[in-house]
């Protein structure tokens, strides 16, 4: 069976995102401008040419290894319209919402399921769906945190960029005070990133 896990660019102060409207592009574009010109993540977005390198391989390995998608509303909103009807998934993607609505089928394998009673419901039906492959969570910070906070998360993947942002959507606010601890698995350097990769630990 595969594991629960995350994926997000980080910032080294915590920031995943702005959490002002007029710096949500610049933020975003800051935090993952070292995907944009590997070949696996352009082949992905019907694109040409990239670079091969280890942050290339890594990017390519979680699309291999995801069977389903989690996300939230708020992703799915802001994709829709740039992922057009070939979106990049190309597996079953539930996303966390309080609005229902209809499930969405695209080319490529890629469906939208609509879940409206939360992450561990949204998480389970991925499960479901994945078989013995991995449920990526794919953003944004809430349904990320939400999963810490449930011990739903198998494992953090944190690909950090070399900036301090001082401000935005910090990924480890409301996750709760207990302790978790996790086990340091990885921890490659790329160009402009480097690649951190943590499993949680479970109580024996």
């Amino acid at each position: 069976m595969g594991i629960v896990t995350a994926s997000l660019s980080i910032s080294v102060d915590g920031y995943v995102g702005s959490a002002d409207e007029g710096q949500w592009w610049p933020v975003h574009e800051r935090l993952h401008q070292w995907v944009f010109d590997l070949r696996s993540w352009r082949a992905r977005q019907g694109m040409d040419g990239g670079v091969d390198s280890v942050s290339s391989q890594i990017v390519e390995d979680e699309f291999a290894n995801a069977g389903a998608y989690v996300m939230g509303r708020d992703m799915f909103d802001f994709g829709e319209e740039p992922w057009g009807d070939d979106p990049p998934f190309r597996a079953p993607v539930f996303v966390v919402t309080h609005r229902e609505r209809e499930t969405l089928r695209r080319q490529g394998g890629t469906t939208f399921t609509f879940v409206t009673d939360g992450v561990a419901a949204a998480i389970e039906r991925a499960r479901a769906s994945a078989g013995d492959r991995d449920v990526r969570l794919s953003g944004g910070a809430s349904v990320v945190r939400q999963a810490i906070a449930a011990g739903l998360l198998d494992e953090l993947n944190l690909h950090q960029t070399p900036v301090l942002l001082g401000a935005g959507v910090r990924l480890w606010d409301d996750i709760g005070p207990q302790w978790r601890e996790m086990e340091p698995t990885r921890a490659v350097a790329g160009d402009g990133v480097t690649h951190l990769t943590y499993r949680f630990t479970r109580d024996a």
